[in-house]
């Protein structure tokens, strides 16, 4: 039987033969997904050659079902007596390579995984490839884009139960816990990230998560959610205010709010990600926040809440294509008594005009 998604893997090989690579070695979780439609899966490698079929390697007692899912060969080991990295080896040595070109993916390789493969081929062969899996996951197809619709719908769904459950004496984790139940019981398959139910002054860290913090009148909450639908995310970060807070800090909103629906309006086929963040940056600078502000705005939302592929931020040379998936707004206004507040939402690039998948109100939500 054929591969479920062979295009996928066709067009990987098209972009080896440009890089010079002989194979490609998959283990994480999210390129697994992307090449074979299989997302009960641990103790996993694919191997991707640059010519002939792709096969896979996991354990044994998962092998019938990896085949029968995926449509490709799939190669089982025993495990203690026989591991993962071990069995890999073993199918590339007999597919005839010796001294193989393997692209690896960007950052997490187990390192007995690594360590294995060096001790059977030369480490000189061994090459980051991080672009390829970016590339090719940035333009989503139409049932990627179904799959964060729909989590889209069941982050929201969180957002509305948070909001909800906001108010002064009550801890941040009380927030959270009914942001999660609300999108498991809508069908979320889990965040794909700590998430971020934040208030006063936390809102200035850069990766905050929930705490036992009490919420206080006249605070600011960030509230920063993801869920995900058969392996593909979405995320939304909105921002309430608990009784009056500071003048400048719902300007600041404002201000936030303006520049995302500047680089909405900047954001559609052809444009360059440098001029869509410069569209949001413009609007932050013109209120004399830019020394304030981080250097990305946004980044590709799929397999992963932020790809990095394309990268919203200032300068930079990618060209947004119509099926691409970003978000927009993450950073804040990094000041004391200033900032905190937050925006995200996550768009679809469309041909002819853009759909913000996460349907939120986006004003500052006052209780």
């Amino acid at each position: 039987m054929a591969a479920r998604f062979a295009h996928r893997i066709s067009r990987a090989q098209q972009m080896m033969v440009d890089q010079g690579l002989d194979l490609l070695l998959v283990t994480r979780r999210e390129n697994l997904i992307y090449f074979t439609g299989v997302t009960q899966i641990e103790c996993m490698s694919l191997i991707i050659p640059r010519r002939g079929e792709a096969f896979a390697v996991t354990l044994w007692l998962d092998r019938v079902f990896v085949e029968r899912e995926s449509g490709l060969r799939t190669y089982g080991y025993h495990f203690p007596c026989e591991s993962l990295v071990g069995k890999t080896i073993e199918q590339i040595k007999t597919a005839g390579y010796t001294e193989p070109r393997i692209g690896f993916e960007r950052y997490f390789v187990d390192f007995p995984v690594y360590d294995g493969l060096r001790s059977a081929f030369p480490e000189r062969g061994f090459v980051g490839a991080a672009d390829i899996f970016y590339r090719l996951r940035s333009v989503k197809e139409p049932g990627e884009i179904e799959l964060i619709r729909q989590a889209s719908k069941t982050v929201c769904a969180g957002m509305e139960a948070a909001t909800r459950a906001v108010r002064p004496g009550v801890r941040e984790l009380d927030v959270l816990a009914e942001a999660e139940y609300a999108m498991l019981k809508a069908g979320s398959g889990g965040s794909p990230f700590r998430p971020q139910v934040v208030s006063g002054e936390r809102t200035l860290l850069t990766h905050p998560t929930a705490s036992n913090k009490i919420i206080a009148a006249g605070e600011v909450v960030v509230i920063h959610l993801g869920a995900t639908c058969e392996g593909y995310c979405s995320k939304i970060c909105h921002t309430v205010a608990v009784g009056d807070i500071p003048v400048a800090q719902a300007e600041a909103y404002q201000i936030l709010l303006e520049a995302q629906g500047q680089a909405l309006a900047a954001l559609r086929p052809g444009a360059t990600a440098g001029e869509v963040d410069a569209a949001a940056r413009n609007v932050v600078a013109r209120a004399g926040y830019e020394r304030s502000f981080l250097e990305h705005v946004g980044y590709g939302v799929g397999l992963r809440q932020s790809e990095f592929y394309p990268i919203i931020g200032k300068d930079r040379p990618e060209v947004i294509e119509a099926g691409m998936v970003v978000d927009l707004l993450l950073p804040t206004v990094y000041r004391s008594g200033v900032g905190g507040p937050r925006v995200t939402d996550v768009i679809h690039v469309g041909a002819e005009r853009n759909e913000i998948l996460t349907d939120f109100p986006r004003e500052l939500i006052r209780l």
